[in-house]
Formats: C-alpha cells, structure tokens, sequence
C-alpha cells in the first residue's frame, strides 16, 4: 500500500494464525500494521506500565502501530493485552520484520534441499495483496 505516491510502503496487511474475540464472540483476524516512528518507539518509555514492567513496551508498541483489525473500531491496549500468545508472537515478528527492513519478505532455506526462497510474513500465503481492496 504505497503512500502518497511516492512507491514508500508504510502500512502493511497480516493475518493472525488464532484471531482475536472481541466481546460478542466475533473473531477478527485481518488487519494492518504501519511502519514505526521514531515517536512510536521514544513515547511509550515514558509511560509508568513500562517502567514498572518493560515486557509492556511491546502493547504499547503494536497498540500504536496495528492501525486495523478486522472491523474493530480502534486497537487499543487491551485489544492487544486480549490476543492470544500465538497471535502476539506473530505481530511481534513481524513489527520487528517490517520496521527492520521496511517489507514482510524475508528469506529463508529449506532445511531438507538447504535451497534459499522467499517468504512473505504477512500470514495469508497468498501474493502479499490485501485481500476485498484493503
């Protein structure tokens, strides 16, 4: 999803492995992650839950960056303090992906025939476009 017609790509689609359940029992599973500031990553230092535990850096960070998930009105702290473990793994590895690197790709080898491909992380394993026009 390029931005401002410069080709830069600032925000990027997944789709978590589980999917979180809001409370009406609806899961949403798609949604989208923006590239970092340098703000987004300074701020949330600040904050007294950090200081008082720096595991919650990571809530604060995603919280900041997931800009949609499914049709939820917002991403909130507890939004994110709500997925499950194996959904926060992945929107861990992928802010570290996207923001490392500026892209979902990574590369990887197989370990049975050690031949090296790519592989999006942006959880579809589809062609990497968001899906209905995101």
């Amino acid at each position: 999803m390029p931005s401002g017609g410069t080709g830069l790509q600032t925000e990027f689609w997944f789709e978590l492995p589980v999917g979180f359940e809001d409370d009406h029992g609806r899961v949403h599973r798609q949604g989208t992650m923006r590239l970092a500031r340098a703000r987004d990553e300074i701020t949330p230092l600040r904050d007294p839950r950090v200081r008082d535990n720096e595991a919650y850096l990571t809530v604060l960070l995603l919280a900041r960056t997931v800009t949609r998930l499914g049709d939820l009105p917002a991403v909130t702290t507890g939004v994110i303090e709500g997925l499950f473990t194996p959904d926060l793994a992945f929107l861990q590895d992928l802010y570290r992906q996207v923001n490392a690197d500026g892209t979902t790709t990574t590369a990887v080898t197989c370990p049975a025939c050690r031949e090296e491909f790519a592989v999006d992380l942006h959880g579809s394993g589809g062609s990497g476009g968001a899906p209905g026009g995101w």
